[in-house]
């Protein structure tokens, strides 16, 4: 048995995408990215610098507010005149921290900005770099709190915040380098789509973060409560700002940067045999990575006990360790917590087959974790590809929530691969991400986060849940209406195990249940089973059932029929293939820019 790891940092994404991340690429002899928040300087510098920088953005503000306040001009102590504002700049302004009046007089300074109207390219960037503004601070303070006394439970939280403020940072940054005029065509390969992606990304993870201090108390969760609660408004507002301003364009839509339609793409399904498919920059070798029989695979690191490979070590911690790596965050590894951190892009792992080898755990919230923390695996940097492995975590329905596979990456797929538990199986956390030839199997809420993510013909399996629990497949956590994301299954199989049909109709299950306000799940052309309650969806809070969106397509089987469905306003059984196109792969993560270099087949329309 062996898992083999393979590095495709130079064919992993399409080559306008891989410019994208290419910018936060450290150079070998500084380790230090060419992005909007680093440039040649060594990484202990920069820290000095980040420190120094922030200390005196609070000072000046607080100067400048002070100043606004209780300062006077001239001899007689005359107040300045302040104009009257337009319409965009107080809109802009409107999430100043404690500050706007300072945010006016910097967007004043602008020339023509008080005749610019909320479309002015200026005013949006200089909305986005509050944003960001607003979360590097928050992050900044909250890491300062790292020395606080604190229980496992309100550790474990802690971490998974600075963690997941850490990214949303990164993400921004990539974000606010598309906004920003082109330097020599650095980002023409930036989409709205990513924008938006990385924007819905931040909000997540503010999110994720407030909810991991859900059920403590303390001095901890006060001061980074107190940090965290302008963020999600600052971010929301912008995105809001920035979909706005695309849907006015004459495109329909958002636009930042002209995209290269790929035009070898069609609407069938892509198989890696077809080889005109590709794109011509993708080399032949790595056309044929992903279908290759194993005993044909070249791998860059082998982990095997029988000391077989180039390379070769004995736990797939070392193997993590000792693939490249780029960005300035150094994260921890433990060897039953397996995590490919964000800096560990473009990793493939290859095992031998669905039922070996086998990544296996037993972390659950009754450990005094987070959900976050639970994950067997988790993946974070951006191009992960998993294919042919198991990821399990065996702790029970008892133990609550217990993830086996947690996914934040972006451009992420999982190619026939077991994902087995019980509560919280598979946690799409965030971004993009691919499922295809998976078995899925859990009880409560096992497929679960708020990515733009499809399961494409894939095994979806009830297991029997504890008494007097409900099964819910599902559990979307769309928290903003204009996030691009949402969970949709196409062409798979609802199934009920064996244990549960033995259970003989004593346990109803739901196709799912709305996690936040505007959850959103699709069903298309999937077959269910008998064990599917005829309601379909199950309440979690009663007012969402107004701001939700649930929709069923052309779905088959005795469990499918949607006469007795709920009557929530939004939940809809979807007859316009326009309707339901928009969750395919084209569309809901826009595939036809990204899954073909990874040589793995799909199906980019209904």
């Amino acid at each position: 048995m062996s898992l083999k790891i393979f590095d495709v940092t130079d064919y992993n994404c399409s080559k306008e995408e891989a410019m994208a991340y290419d910018r936060l690429r450290p150079s070998p002899e500084t380790g230090s990215g060419t992005g909007s928040h680093a440039n040649a300087i060594p990484l202990h510098k920069r820290k000095l610098l980040l420190t120094t920088s922030v200390i005196a953005l609070v000072l000046i503000v607080l100067v400048v507010c002070g100043s606004a306040a209780g300062m006077h001009e001239g001899e007689g102590g005359a107040t300045p005149i302040r104009r009257k504002l337009n319409q965009a700049i107080s809109s802009t302004c409107s999430t100043a921290d404690g500050c706007p009046d300072h945010c006016v007089d910097s967007l004043l300074k602008f020339p023509n900005s008080f005749s610019a109207n909320e479309q002015d390219a200026e005013l949006v960037r200089v909305s986005f770099n509050t944003t960001l503004r607003h979360f590097s601070d928050a992050l900044y303070t909250i890491s300062s709190f790292s020395n606080m006394q604190m229980d496992p439970r309100v550790r474990s939280a802690f971490d998974a915040c600075v963690e997941l403020l850490e990214g949303s940072v990164d993400a921004l940054s990539r974000a606010i380098s598309a906004v920003n005029p082109p330097r020599n065509g650095d980002n023409k390969g930036v989409s709205t789509q990513d924008v938006m992606t990385w924007l819905s990304a931040a909000l997540t993870n503010h999110d994720t973060c407030a909810e991991g201090f859900e059920g403590v108390t303390g001095a901890v969760k006060d001061r980074v409560m107190e940090e965290l609660k302008d963020l999600s408004e600052a971010g929301s507002k912008f995105l809001s700002k920035f979909v706005a301003i695309g849907e006015k364009d004459s495109a329909g839509t958002p636009t930042v940067h002209n995209r290269r339609l790929l035009e070898w793409v069609s609407d069938d399904e892509i198989s890696v045999e077809n080889e005109e498919n590709f794109p011509k920059w993708l080399g032949r070798k790595e056309r044929k990575l992903l279908s290759a029989p194993l005993s044909e695979i070249q791998a860059d690191i082998i982990v095997s006990k029988d000391g077989n490979g180039t390379v070769t070590v004995n736990t797939i911690t070392e193997a993590i360790k000792k693939a490249p790596e780029y960005s300035m965050r150094t994260k921890r590894i433990e060897e039953d917590s397996l995590n490919v951190g964000k800096k560990k892009i473009n990793l493939v792992f290859i095992g031998d087959g669905k039922e070996k080898p086998v990544i296996t755990g037993g972390k659950s919230v009754s450990d005094n974790l987070t959900t976050f923390h639970t994950a067997t695996f988790a993946a974070s940097g951006a191009g992960f590809i998993a294919r042919d492995i198991t990821f399990e975590n065996w702790d029970g329905p008892a133990k609550h929530q217990a993830v086996a596979l947690r996914v934040d990456a972006d451009h992420a797929v999982v190619y026939r691969c077991n994902i087995i538990g019980f509560q919280d199986t598979l946690y799409v956390h965030s971004n993009r991400q691919f499922y295809r030839e998976c078995d899925i199997y859990g009880t409560v809420d096992f497929i679960f986060g708020n990515a733009a993510v499809v399961l494409q013909n894939c095994s979806i399996l009830a297991q029997k849940p504890m008494p007097g629990q409900k099964i819910t497949i599902t559990s979307q956590g769309r928290n903003f209406l204009n996030q691009n994301t949402g969970i949709s299954i196409h062409a798979c199989r609802i199934l009920p195990m064996p244990d549960l049909v033995a259970a003989n109709g004593s346990f109803q299950t739901y196709l799912g249940r709305p996690w936040r306000m505007y959850s959103r799940v699709v069903f298309l052309l999937s077959y269910m089973d008998h064990h599917i309650d005829p309601r379909g969806w199950l309440e979690w809070n009663v007012s969402f059932a107004h701001t939700l969106y649930y929709g069923e397509y052309n779905n088959y089987g005795p469990g499918a029929a949607v006469d007795q469905r709920v009557n929530w306003p939004g939940f809809r059984v979807i007859t316009s293939v326009i309707e339901a196109t928009k969750f395919t792969v084209a569309q809901l993560i826009c595939g036809l820019l990204w899954l073909p270099s990874t040589g793995i087949a799909f199906l980019a329309a209904l």
